[in-house]
């Protein structure tokens, strides 16, 4: 208790002064407690003092206890040790009878079964030389088995002696099967009717004997029975490329003829098998040698109908020895759907009656011994025949690819001459007849080739479909109008234009949509392709090149069928021209003109909608947009003097042209316009709409009015304008030199009134702008802004047609994209494009 407790406590005890009477009588009351607390402490040491004696006492009874425990277990110990000595000595005695027991059983034995190996040995000797093989077989499977457990005996004289004497038997027991086997062929088995049973007796023996035994008879016997066939075959009279047939059929009768008789092989020697897989390498090389000592390119009906009857012999063979399971063929032939599978059928089948004709060749004796021998599957042989032979004839197979080619090119030209460039009435494809007559005539020719091979050759026949193709998308690209050339042209002032008629853009719509679906199914035909011929040639397999050239086709009829319409428009841009704008007295409805422009996109736009794709569709407006706004532009440029009324006849007539152009998506049927599409229309009419304010503008504000309206304009179309205004030439001379002042910005130089030397627009081979002849009232300066204006335009025109071109080589619906995109930039290559 510290010293603040204590005095609490004190207060609390004593709170007043009378309570301090009470003091004495709690001394005493504590010095009591004192004393008692004194005498528990002297206890409790006390009894503290006498425990730890006793502890001592009781830790050293436990440790006298230990020692006895330890003790007691040695003596348990030593008494254990003495017990495993007397049962040891007890059981010596029993463990070497027990040694002694085990080793004279296996004396016993050991002599037991060399007993009878000798004795099985002598019978075997007996046997062999009775050529009893039947007891001979089974007398050598058990003295084989004896003979395995003396493996760990070789060293014992007598077992060596045993098994040299075995190895002599066998050696008879082969010369003697080996003679017997001779006979068999040769007509002795009908004479004795105990020799087929004898030899297949002799084959029990054979399966006794080492497998290099068996291997070595079926090879012997094999190579017997196909002496006969290269002697016949190897003859001046049958060594040739048209007796193919007649090998198979050699082959087909010699199974028959012997099939009983070559009961007597076991089936699990698969004589038949190994025999027709001989057959079918010496076949193989005597057809090579045939091949190639050809002195001329072989007959292709010839060399059909052997590779032909090659692959039916094959697939023969195939079906025979598989065992009942699916050949590889037919897996191919079930993964197609079912017509595909019958077509194929058809076509080998027509195939075989085309060149059977030619050379007069049966069929019946094929399908004879088809029937005949589908009961003679062999389970367990898993041998390949597909192309075992047929493959010989790869090497010279170019005959037969020159052949299809010459046969696909006439039949192209065929296809193109009996074209009518339209389609049939009320067709919802809007695609010319010929191509698909193109692609149905080139997938009848890759299935005939596929049913005769999927190597080196098929790679080549798809080589000459790529060439087909390319010469069928150049047949397009030559039918789409071509621009007026000549003095003829030049004289009419048609020199450069392309005239269309409405015919012709119908014709022009067939062929981007023709192009547009080979360019598809060239892909779809490369996949296929891809499919079914052989892996090391599927990478290869690739119609990027023709689908590049239909792409170039799409680009070249799209630009052509913008440069049409555009020549449309050419009597109504010279009727703008000449009407009489600084005379008009007031703003009327819109002019003649612009009617004529409506008239002209009413009666052409609708059509083209209905027959283009959306996608091309929408590019042709895009192009015809970036033409007719930049060029309404530049017609106001060869107007005469323009009042102020005309300026707002010829504005009003502007927003007419706007709303034409924004509304040429809804002629066209086309149910969404895309937002850019009415962007574009909107910023180049705005252009002329400018250019008409600024026209509009008081003179002493024009060149401000001129420079916000037209930041990019130059000097000299400042000064057209002024000339439009109808300002003289002092007048003129006071605004330029006040407007070039104020015009630091302008990098553009002030260019000095020249004549220019004209320039050839038909020089550009895409041009389309029909450009007219300027208006007498044009002044020099004004005729070099115009040339070089258009100059300048059909240069970018011909790069516009470049970058169409180009476009193919990534595809064209892709360079449509980046147009698109490109339209809302503020400058690069695309920008000027659009500017054009």
């Amino acid at each position: 208790m510290d010293k603040s407790s204590a005095l609490e406590y004190i207060n609390q005890m004593f709170p007043t002064e009378a309570s301090l009477s009470g003091v004495e009588p709690l001394m005493q009351k504590i010095q009591s407690e004192i004393r008692r607390v004194d005498a528990s402490i002297l206890a409790a040491v006390r009894q503290q003092s006498n425990s730890g004696t006793k502890a001592k006492e009781e830790l050293a009874a436990a440790t006298n206890a230990v020692q006895e425990l330890m003790y007691k277990i040695r003596e348990i110990k030593t008494k254990a040790g003495q017990s495993e000595t007397m049962v040891q000595e007890i059981c010596r005695d029993i463990k070497k009878l027990d040694c002694a027991k085990r080793h004279i059983t296996t004396t016993i034995t050991a002599l037991h079964r060399l007993t009878m190996l000798v004795s099985a040995v002598e019978q075997l000797q007996v046997m062999a030389s009775k050529r009893q093989y039947k007891e001979a077989a089974a007398q050598l499977e058990a003295v084989n088995q004896l003979c395995s457990h003396f493996e760990a005996y070789r060293d014992v004289p007598k077992i060596t002696e045993l098994r040299e004497k075995l190895k002599n038997i066998k050696k008879i027991l082969k010369s003697h099967v080996y003679s017997d086997f001779t006979s068999l062929g040769t007509g002795k088995e009908a004479e004795d009717a105990n020799l087929l049973q004898q030899l297949s007796d002799a084959c029990l023996v054979v399966d006794a004997l080492e497998p290099s035994v068996r291997e070595e008879l079926v090879k012997n016997f094999c190579s017997k029975e196909l002496i006969s066939y290269k002697q016949i075959f190897e003859g001046a009279e049958l060594a040739k490329l048209d007796k193919t047939e007649r090998r198979y059929a050699w082959i087909k009768r010699r199974l028959r003829s012997n099939e009983d008789t070559w009961k007597i092989f076991p089936p699990s020697w698969h004589v038949d098998y190994l025999l027709c897989i001989q057959f079918c390498k010496i076949t193989r090389t005597q057809l090579v040698d045939i091949l190639n000592n050809l002195k001329e390119k072989p007959d292709v009906a010839t060399l059909l109908l052997a590779l032909q009857r090659t692959l039916e012999f094959e697939e023969e063979l195939a079906e025979k020895f598989s065992g009942g399971t699916t050949t590889a063929r037919n897996k191919e032939q079930e993964s197609d759907d079912e017509n595909e599978g019958v077509e194929q059928n058809k076509i080998v089948s027509d195939i075989r009656k085309k060149y059977e004709k030619k050379v007069g060749v049966p069929n019946d004796e094929v399908q004879q011994d088809k029937d005949k021998q589908k009961d003679l599957s062999v389970p367990g042989a898993g041998f390949n025949f597909h192309g075992i032979i047929s493959s010989c004839f790869e090497p010279y197979m170019a005959v037969y690819i020159e052949l299809e080619e010459k046969s696909l090119v006439e039949q192209l030209d065929k296809l193109i001459q009996e074209e009518k460039w339209e389609t049939e009435e009320g067709s919802q494809t809007h695609i010319l007849s010929s191509s698909m007559q193109v692609f149905l005539v080139i997938r009848r020719s890759l299935k005939r080739c596929s049913a005769l091979t999927k190597n080196q050759t098929l790679f080549n026949l798809f080589q000459v479909f790529q060439r087909i193709l390319k010469a069928y998308a150049t047949k397009l690209y030559a039918r789409i109008p071509k621009a007026g050339t000549g003095i003829v042209a030049a004289a009419t002032g048609t020199d450069g234009q392309i005239r269309t008629s409405d015919r012709d853009e119908k014709m022009i719509c067939y062929i981007v949509n023709t192009a547009e679906y080979c360019h598809q199914t060239s892909g779809e035909l490369a996949e296929n392709v891809a499919k079914m011929i052989s892996s090391q040639f599927s990478d290869k397999v690739d119609m990027s090149d023709v689908e590049d050239e239909f792409s170039a086709v799409i680009t070249k009829a799209l630009m052509t069928l913008v440069h049409g319409v555009e020549t449309k428009f050419d009597a109504e841009m010279v009727a703008m021209t000449r009407v009489p704008w600084s005379t008009l007295e007031s703003v009327g409805d819109q002019s003649e003109y612009v009617n004529g422009i409506s008239t002209i996109l009413s009666s052409t736009v609708p059509v083209l909608g209905s027959l283009l794709s959306p996608t091309y569709f929408q590019y042709f407006l895009d192009k015809l947009a970036a033409s007719l706004g930049p060029r309404f532009y530049l017609n106001i440029y060869k107007c005469r003097h323009i009042s102020e009324t005309g300026a707002q006849q010829m504005l009003l007539d502007t927003q007419a042209v706007k709303t034409i152009l924004l509304d040429i998506p809804a002629l066209g049927k086309q149910t969404t316009v895309a937002a850019s599409y009415s962007k574009f229309v909107s910023r180049e009419m705005s252009k002329a709409e400018a250019l008409l304010k600024v026209i509009l503008s008081p003179v002493d504000s024009v060149a401000n009015t001129y420079r916000a309206l037209l930041p990019e304009g130059t000097p000299l179309e400042f000064q057209r304008i002024l000339e439009l205004k109808g300002l003289k030439k002092a007048d003129q001379q006071a605004i330029l030199e006040d407007f070039n002042k104020h015009s630091p910005s302008i990098k553009h130089p002030t260019i000095t009134p020249t004549i220019a030397p004209p320039v050839a627009i038909a020089s550009a081979p895409i041009a389309p702008v029909a450009t007219q002849a300027v208006s007498a009232a044009t002044t020099p300066s004004m005729s070099t802004a115009l040339t070089g204006a258009l100059a300048n335009r059909e240069d970018v025109l011909a790069r516009a047609a470049a970058l169409g071109r180009g476009a193919a080589t990534t595809g064209f619906k892709r360079f449509l994209a980046l147009t698109e995109a490109a339209k809302d930039r503020k400058d690069g290559p695309f920008r000027k494009l659009f500017n054009a």
